[in-house]
């Protein structure tokens, strides 16, 4: 009898432990069944997502962002997030998207499915205008500065061993690029590596007198829409809504009015 008890009582044990970890788990819902889909972004990333004076988001990414949402016939959240938990979020179903000037790349395809890519981009080296930094060799002993957790980062680590020449053998990092671009105006860094679409902007709004951006680069790239592997619905609709938004001219109309020019990757 004894022994029959023992056996039950594990057994029972055993089943609430089951339970426990059932609860613990978070079933991530088919996000096309969803009425709202969650897009996480870094809102101080001009000129694709950030805040405008009135404290409204908007950007490029943002209205892209709004027109896909009409297609799919689903309301966007946008919702700021640490861009260096991105991937965590997105794949813990806090978010539905990764979308604020996301770069392809072969690191981040093993985490997450991209949709098909909308923007080119550079990886560009910006430095006051008054630096002597002219070239990559030049950043030999600089302060070299870049976004945490960015593609930024990624493309100077690819660069042979050059990060082993800046000062103190690193790469400065912040948690958004105006932080590093700031810490440029002050002094404290000698060059920023960022993507050019945020470059040009920032530095047409600050005064294009005071920057210079090198005629050699950390290679170019691609942005695109990171979403769950397993989402290959969604994958599919987005891609769909957005070559429709390309064949109207739509997606042409809200890169003129940021870019001044159609950049839209066909």
């Amino acid at each position: 009898m004894k022994i029959v008890k023992k056996i039950l009582i594990t057994s029972l044990l055993g089943l609430m432990s089951l339970a426990l970890v059932s609860c613990g788990e978070k079933k991530i819902e088919n996000s096309m069944e969803k009425e709202e889909l969650v897009l996480g972004f870094d809102d101080t990333f001009v000129p694709m997502g950030f805040k405008d004076k009135n404290g409204e988001y908007t950007g490029f990414d943002i209205e892209l962002a709004k027109g896909i949402g009409e297609k799919l016939n689903k309301k966007i959240i946008f919702q700021p997030i640490d861009w260096s938990m991105k991937e965590t979020e997105l794949n813990n179903g806090n978010i539905d998207f990764i979308w604020n000037g996301y770069s392809v790349t072969e690191e981040r395809k093993e985490k997450v499915a991209f949709s098909k890519e909308y923007l080119n981009n550079r990886q560009v080296i910006i430095t006051l205008a008054n630096s002597k930094i002219n070239s990559k060799k030049e950043l030999k002993d600089a302060v070299v500065a870049a976004q945490n957790q960015s593609s930024a980062v990624d493309a100077i680590e690819a660069d042979g061993d050059i990060v082993n020449s800046f000062k103190d053998g690193k790469i400065v990092t912040f948690e958004t690029n105006n932080e590093a671009l700031m810490d440029l105006e002050a002094g404290r860094v000698d060059a920023v590596v960022a993507d050019e679409i945020l470059a040009k902007y920032y530095i047409n709004q600050r005064g294009a007198e005071k920057y210079k951006v090198l005629d050699e680069d950390f290679g170019k790239e691609s942005y695109a829409v990171g979403m769950r592997k397993d989402d290959k619905d969604l994958v599919e609709a987005f891609n769909n809504a957005f070559g429709e938004l390309v064949n109207e001219g739509k997606a042409g109309e809200i890169s003129k009015k940021w870019f001044g020019e159609d950049i839209i990757a066909k």
